[in-house]
């Protein structure tokens, strides 16, 4: 196998990942078509037809494929602060949300793209260094240089093949969120949907609560009834389906051998509901 079928072999993979795919200039990471979003394919035949003809990078348009890929980037030689890797991990310590192991690419430069499914019913935009510096995110609008494509300085090499999870709740509200404020409060969010981005945001906290562990269960439900009760305050969910779903999210609990009951489950989510609904997350329009 030469080296142009290599290319090929990788694009018809991530094809059949249901990812659409487009070639990149050789060795470089430029689109070597014009209106790369529309054109890009999950068509093997089309993908044969073009692989064949050069050696083109695959770049995988992010939006079309359904995925949000968060592009962690390493500082260049002087630059001050932390790599990509480190600021994200930061982030979710300070909003107290999960990084789970999802697919994964290294990049030629050391850094990493972490892929993951988009919600249903969210519509992120590429963006970056806006969640926090050198991390960048490759949804709608963007794409990201796929395994396989090389440079250089070295290549793009998938380094975890764990099929990619769904972005955590936590990071959609991030993404959502305008980048002068992203990581600081108060908040402000500017949504392409106001009402889809609260049922996925309600879906995030709701995740975070079915994994919280025992020790944790009073304050990650008090937290996560506190951040939905913002948005419900901002008109984002309704307070009664929200209600509803955090507590039927936190049934486990009660279930887990520990000392929580459905009452106390009530409590502490109309506790939360109410003080969140008091201090509302600022909206602009889109």
């Amino acid at each position: 196998m030469d080296t142009t079928d290599t290319f090929l072999e990788w694009a018809l993979y991530l094809a059949a990942m249901r990812w659409p795919v487009f070639p990149l200039v050789p060795g470089r990471k430029q689109p070597a078509v014009r209106e790369w979003e529309t054109r890009a394919t999950t068509d093997p035949a089309r993908i044969r037809r073009c692989w064949t003809a050069d050696r083109w990078n695959v770049a995988v348009a992010t939006g079309p494929a359904g995925l949000v890929v968060i592009d962690l980037d390493q500082p260049k030689p002087g630059q001050p602060g932390p790599d990509g890797a480190t600021a994200l991990a930061d982030l979710a310590a300070q909003r107290g949300g999960p990084l789970p192991a999802t697919y994964t690419v290294t990049t030629p430069s050391g850094g990493q793209h972490l892929y993951y499914l988009a919600p249903a019913g969210t519509h992120l935009r590429s963006s970056a260094s806006q969640l926090a510096p050198r991390v960048d995110v490759r949804a709608h609008g963007g794409y990201v240089v796929g395994p396989g494509s090389v440079a250089d300085v070295g290549g793009w090499e998938l380094c975890d093949e764990t099929d990619p999870v769904e972005l955590p709740g936590w990071l959609v509200q991030a993404c959502a969120e305008r980048a002068s404020t992203a990581i600081s409060a108060p908040r402000e969010i500017r949504a392409v949907d106001p009402n889809r981005y609260g049922s996925a945001a309600l879906a995030g906290e709701c995740e975070r609560i079915r994994t919280a562990a025992p020790e944790q269960h009073n304050a990650v439900l008090s937290a996560a009834a506190y951040t939905i009760g913002r948005k419900v305050g901002a008109d984002l969910i309704d307070h009664a389906t929200a209600r509803a779903a955090l507590i039927e999210a936190a049934g486990h609990m009660v279930t887990a051998g520990c000392d929580c009951t459905a009452r106390e489950v009530a409590r502490v989510v109309d506790a939360g509901l109410s003080a969140g609904t008091r201090n509302p997350i600022a909206r602009r329009a889109a």
